[in-house]
């Protein structure tokens, strides 16, 4: 199985399966003497584990992540940053009825159709468990520009869309609710609209929205590494993503450019931000900010139609624990893989920003 790999200065691997013994990962490519706060990243942790609400999955899991080697005393040492998290509280058996059916919308059959065998154990290495790797990484990353914030939070679960400015919003509230919504009221009503989903035995999408301030002016390359086809691929990369738009977005495409387009100030910044932060593919020194779509949930605590290996049809449904919403738990995972393209297009930018900002 290859791409196992994201980026080209600053690279993480990840290995590992859902009901493996363990998941984690190698960080290649951390410059040496960075101060690394192991608290901060095991922080960040907390913020995707499962089980610490009502309106996530139940797995209960400590993810206590372990370094084995590029950090000493404190600090990188510019050698590959090893990490691990034990998986301990796998309940194999939960998924025992799907060893030989394929569950609708889920990579079972497209696995089964490319390697000819699947790990059907909580979908092995397709599972969102393998995200918490990039938590560590992502985690690490931040390290390298404490300068630059990151922060994402939910702005709409199914019909409900917080349509507020993000510079009208306190992201102190993030982190004061289940939903991590910077608006109370509304992370309210998305909090009981998700229960009310998951009594149901359905699940539910949504949108996170995410914001990097403080980014220097030139990251990016204008052709084919821009820096907003890489956030892409970085968001499409992570499960249950369907969608991704910078800046205006999709709403871009209904203006005329006199509407769109985002006028200068002497100082060189713009008026406005339809840009994204991008222009050409470069950062222009504004703030980027992003919509990251996900589906809801495949997995249903419902009846459903759908085939075996043989290709009879069979009716399934699912077992064990999994989450109404995946948004709660997706918002560090996205946080955490802006935080990686940053840090791969600082370290590969010809400047050497890490060492002048």
């Amino acid at each position: 199985m290859a791409g196992n790999t994201f980026g080209k200065s600053f690279k993480l691997t990840t290995y590992g399966e859902s009901h493996g013994a363990a998941i984690g990962g190698v960080i290649d490519g951390c410059p040496a003497g960075v101060a690394i706060d192991l608290s901060a990243v095991q922080r960040e942790l907390d913020r995707r584990k499962p089980g610490q609400s009502k309106i996530v999955t139940q797995r209960k899991e400590s993810d206590t992540v372990q370094f084995f080697s590029g950090i000493f005393e404190g600090k990188t040492t510019g050698t590959p940053i090893g990490f691990q998290i034990v998986n301990e509280n796998q309940k194999s058996k939960d998924y025992s009825h799907i060893a030989t059916t394929y569950r609708p919308s889920h990579a079972d059959k497209t696995y089964t159709d490319k390697y000819g065998h699947r790990d059907y154990r909580g979908g092995g290495r397709s599972s969102a468990r393998e995200t918490a790797c990039r938590v560590v990484a992502g985690a690490i990353a931040k390290q390298l520009f404490p300068q630059i914030k990151i922060t994402a939070y939910t702005s709409s679960v199914g019909h409900l869309q917080l349509d507020k400015d993000y510079k009208d919003l306190d992201f102190s509230e993030i982190e004061k609710n289940d939903v991590r919504c910077p608006d109370p009221a509304f992370a309210k009503a998305m909090q009981e609209k998700i229960l009310e989903i998951r009594k149901k035995g359905d699940t539910i999408g949504g949108t996170i929205t995410c914001v990097l301030e403080n980014v220097p002016a030139g990251l990016g390359e204008p052709v084919f590494d821009k820096l907003h086809a890489d956030l892409a691929k970085a968001m499409l990369s992570i499960n249950a993503v369907k969608g991704f738009e910078y800046g205006s977005g999709f709403e871009g495409a209904r203006m005329t450019g006199s509407e769109h387009n985002d006028l200068y100030n002497q100082d060189g910044s713009t008026k406005t931000n339809r840009s994204g932060g991008i222009q050409g593919g470069i950062s222009n020194g504004m703030d980027i900010y992003f919509n990251v779509a996900f589906k809801p949930v495949a997995t249903l605590m419902q009846d459903q139609q759908t085939i075996d290996e043989t290709g009879a049809e069979v009716t399934m449904k699912g077992k064990g624990r999994h989450d109404p919403c995946v948004l709660p738990r997706a918002v560090p995972i996205v946080e955490s893989m802006a935080a990686l393209v940053i840090a791969d297009h600082l370290l590969r930018d010809q400047t050497t920003r890490l060492k002048t900002m």
